[in-house]
């Protein structure tokens, strides 16, 4: 990053830079779904085909012979993800679905997340510490994210915000050259 943006280089480089929020997704979990190559691959090309996008994705296995495989999706394509499921439900052959749009994302972001250890240890205690439940958790190099009840979102980005002494009374701009999704 060094090389592409002079300013991050050095030892004073920020660790995290934001967090940010999404208080409009939607989880969505298939349960009892066959534990055999393929059925991932059928459930995703259906959301694709159907122009769902998909964000966060956890598989869980269980001693059955099925797994769980939850997803986030933007709310408003809550009623469509529907549709689509219904009408894929025995190629797919999954047992139940649960919809739950009562959820959100809270993600911590920073270039110097990848080499400081640590930093997913405070981000979760910062919500432990304030009861609030982590439903799914996605991660990459420079981004921690946490799906949580929507009823806790506002409460998991102050208690980020102050874990990782993100308050300024200046207001302040993020730039993120990711995406855009």
């Amino acid at each position: 990053m060094g090389d592409i943006f002079p300013d991050l280089k050095g030892p004073e480089d920020p660790i995290v830079s934001a967090v940010a929020h999404d208080s409009t997704e939607t989880q969505v979990t298939l349960r009892a779904v066959p534990d055999k190559p393929g059925v991932a691959t059928r459930l995703f090309t259906v959301l694709a085909e159907g122009g769902i996008n998909v964000d966060m994705i956890v598989q869980a296995g269980a001693a059955t012979g099925t797994v769980d495989i939850s997803f986030t999706l933007p709310g408003s394509q809550t009623d469509k993800v529907h549709s689509l499921l219904a009408a894929s439900r025995e190629a797919l052959e999954y047992r139940s679905v649960d919809v739950d749009p009562a959820v959100g994302k809270v993600s911590l972001i920073g270039v110097g997340m990848k080499n400081n250890s640590g930093i997913t240890a405070t981000f979760f205690r910062a919500m432990s510490d304030r009861h609030i439940n982590v439903l799914m958790i996605s991660s990459s190099e420079i981004r921690i994210s946490a799906l949580v009840p929507l009823k806790d979102l506002d409460e998991a980005v102050r208690a980020v915000h102050s874990a990782f002494n993100l308050e300024s009374d200046q207001e302040q701009a993020v730039v993120y050259g990711g995406t855009g999704r």
